[in-house]
């Protein structure tokens, strides 16, 4: 199984790897199949904490995933990726977007990506509701 350069990076040196302490919502998504379990914390800034009228955005995004090397790679560039965005335009993104990021993933490892959307998405339902 061949791997690009940037999911390798992503995997030895994974971004926004932790927990946040009093996160506003938590998103957990796992595959029983595979065995990754992947763990979303956020942060939300209020449009009124931006003194404005604006959407609701990810101010602070922190990842736990035990898995393999595509699913922590995933969880990384996901990360990266909605860091700063409205909640909207991060419940938008797809599986096709991240795997494109990561400058592609092998077929057989697609359902990571699908898998740290669930997380996401999870997590951002859980925090409008």
């Amino acid at each position: 199984m061949q791997y690009s350069k940037k999911v390798l990076k992503h995997f030895k040196d994974p971004h926004n790897q932790g927990v946040i302490k009093n996160a506003d919502a938590v998103g957990e998504a796992g595959n029983l199949k595979c065995g990754d379990i992947m763990k979303i914390y956020l942060k939300i800034k209020s449009p009124l904490d931006k003194g404005g009228w604006g959407d609701y955005f990810i101010k602070d995004i922190k990842f736990e995933t035990l898995g393999c090397a595509a699913a922590i790679a995933v969880s990384s560039a996901l990360t990266d990726m909605v860091k700063g965005m409205a909640l909207d335009e991060a419940m938008k993104l797809t599986k096709d977007k991240i795997v494109e990021e990561l400058d592609g993933l092998p077929p057989i490892k697609i359902h990571c990506s699908m898998l740290g959307l669930e997380a996401l998405h999870t997590a951002i339902n859980e925090y409008k509701s």
